[in-house]
């Protein structure tokens, strides 16, 4: 694992990339947690606002807060309709800036393998969540390889080089995060497992959009030109496509939900 931080500052890159696989994750994240409207919400992680305009579309919140450490993202999002309703604050999961039991539903999408301290963040939500309201989250599955990322992160590791990795990549497995759950009082915890698929026009327009991340495309800039092109055709290689071209490819999240003690 590198200790090199991964920052996300680009709201733009990260909407080509990640901004649409937190989309189809998201979906079937919602539809599971099947909330009634009406609710207030606070979307931690934020990042450039994809899951919390999700969030206003499909749930019919009462109020939405969005909190994020990158003015970068920040600014993004606010630019989103959702800004409309939501508010966005630059902040961290550690030490959220609200009073406690504000909210009756505390969200993390694709974030809590970022947080230093995943057991100090989801307390945190439970701090700010009212007895009888919702704690979830979902995550790639990056300890076994399901993320988007994989396919270039495996063979960037086949060729002996590495990529930075989140600081607490062990809060990806489902395993962890229903003893994170549980650690935290959190009742009436329940799991599930999100595949989602998605479809590139052809390996470039793949590696082009996978590249828009922050963790992948400097590393792979600063290749040598032989271990680069040698990267991108094992890379390629990999990946199974249609007749027409076209890459379809899956990853999986894992998603967990719990209930405030009332």
């Amino acid at each position: 694992m590198s200790d090199q931080k991964i920052r996300f500052e680009d709201g733009a890159a990260y909407e080509r990339m990640m901004g649409t696989w937190s989309r189809l994750v998201g979906i079937e994240f919602l539809s599971w947690l099947n909330p009634r409207s009406g609710l207030r919400w606070v979307d931690i992680g934020c990042g450039n606002g994809a899951f919390t305009q999700l969030l206003i579309d499909s749930c019919a919140p009462v109020e939405v807060h969005g909190v994020d450490p990158s003015e970068g993202q920040l600014a993004f999002a606010r630019a989103r309709p959702a800004a409309r309703i939501a508010e966005f604050y630059q902040g961290h999961a550690m030490q959220l800036p609200f009073p406690d039991h504000r909210f009756d539903a505390a969200v993390m999408a694709l974030v809590i393998f970022y947080v230093p301290d995943p057991a100090k963040g989801i307390a945190e939500m439970v701090r700010v969540v009212a007895p009888g309201g919702t704690v979830a989250a979902y995550i790639w599955d990056i300890a076994n390889d399901g993320s988007p990322t994989a396919p270039i992160q495996a063979e960037m590791r086949a060729i002996g080089h590495t990529v930075p990795m989140p600081p607490s990549i062990d809060a990806s497995r489902m395993e962890t995060l229903r003893h994170l759950w549980a650690d935290a009082g959190l009742e009436a915890i329940d799991t599930r497992q999100i595949i989602v698929e998605r479809s590139f026009a052809d390996f470039e327009d793949f590696w082009t959009t996978t590249l828009a991340m922050p963790n992948l495309g400097p590393p792979i800039a600063a290749l040598a030109s032989a271990d680069a092109k040698r990267l991108k055709a094992a890379v390629q290689k990999r990946l199974p496509v249609d007749g027409r071209g076209c890459i379809k490819y899956s990853a999986l999240a894992n998603a967990i939900m719990g209930q405030v003690p009332g």
